[in-house]
């Protein structure tokens, strides 16, 4: 980790947070495979458009290791609301259905700002319905369905595990790497790993800036660990970066369900950074990541 540190330092790129959002989203997919593992080649690879709303429609992309009815993750990438799509997350998506042995529909959500809170929510939440009712004519298995994300993108997956829930929309299971979970970065290891770690809180104030007025921060569906209640949520794996801002923020909101009663795994990765899941070329443990993931998925599938 310190290594990709160092070579990060040394690039001289300009950081995402003093770019304009636009330019901030085209330098994120530039460098967004440079540390991953080599892209599975999947036998199923579907673009697909799904409606949100009247007359919007999102791009999504279904991929599978083969043609049966497999059990199904529907998966929000991160990228702080702001940049990030299913192209700078596609070998993540395909490393987990290919591990895991299920579809996975990547869902591009509209993004900030000009698509501010609680568009992105709205969009993960519509998306994941959809699913729920074509998956069949999709040819997936939707009486086995999962929500993931990372990030930005575990935040939205949270809402929608609570917001199935509310719907009597059954869910196996929420995965969740390094969620945001928190209103304010007020907590220990914001203070601790707040800069030269990746994720920044230069950043953190960028994307929120982009995406959230102050006075909306309160809202569960942009905070998790505001959800008035989580009894009955989908069991949850949480999967955290030791050297992350968000670590205790995420550890905060797996307490919360395990005193609800959800079934709660956590695994805390050592020495890395937020964002290590995108870095398996370099990282044992992005690739341990991986391998976990897929068998908690595969284990809530049984």
């Amino acid at each position: 980790m310190r290594s990709v540190l160092e070579r990060v330092a040394r690039s001289g790129h300009v950081p995402l947070y003093e770019l304009s959002p636009q330019r901030a989203r085209a330098a994120y997919e530039a460098g967004a495979g440079v540390l991953e593992v080599p892209r599975p080649h999947l036998a199923r690879v579907q673009d697909l458009r799904i409606p949100v709303a009247p007359g919007v429609e999102v791009p999504a992309r279904l991929v599978a290791p083969s043609a049966e009815r497999l059990p199904v993750l529907v998966y929000f990438h991160g990228g702080g609301f702001t940049i990030g799509s299913i192209d700078s997350h596609d070998t993540l998506c395909r490393t987990l259905a290919q591990r895991a042995g299920c579809a996975v529909v990547s869902v591009g959500y509209r993004l900030a700002p000009e698509h501010r809170f609680p568009t992105a929510a709205d969009d993960a939440w519509a998306a994941l319905q959809w699913v729920a009712r074509q998956g069949g004519a999709l040819g997936l298995d939707t009486s086995r369905l999962a929500v993931g994300g990372d990030s930005a993108g575990g935040t939205l997956a949270t809402v929608c595990a609570t917001l199935a829930r509310d719907a009597g929309l059954p869910l196996a299971l929420q995965l969740l790497f390094y969620p945001g979970c928190a209103a304010w970065q007020t907590s220990a290891s914001h203070r601790r790993y707040h800069q030269g770690l990746v994720l920044e809180q230069a950043h953190i104030e960028y994307f929120f800036g982009q995406y959230i007025n102050d006075a909306d921060r309160e809202d569960w569906r942009f905070a998790p660990l505001n959800t008035p209640e989580v009894e009955g949520v989908a069991p949850a794996w949480f999967g955290l970066a030791e050297c992350d801002p968000l670590v205790d923020d995420g550890v905060q909101y797996a307490d919360k369900l395990r005193a609800a009663g959800v079934a709660v795994q956590l695994e805390i990765y050592r020495g890395v950074t937020h964002e290590f899941i995108k870095m398996g070329r370099a990282l044992p443990q992005a690739r341990q990541a991986h391998a976990d993931a897929a068998a908690a998925l595969a284990q809530a599938w049984q």
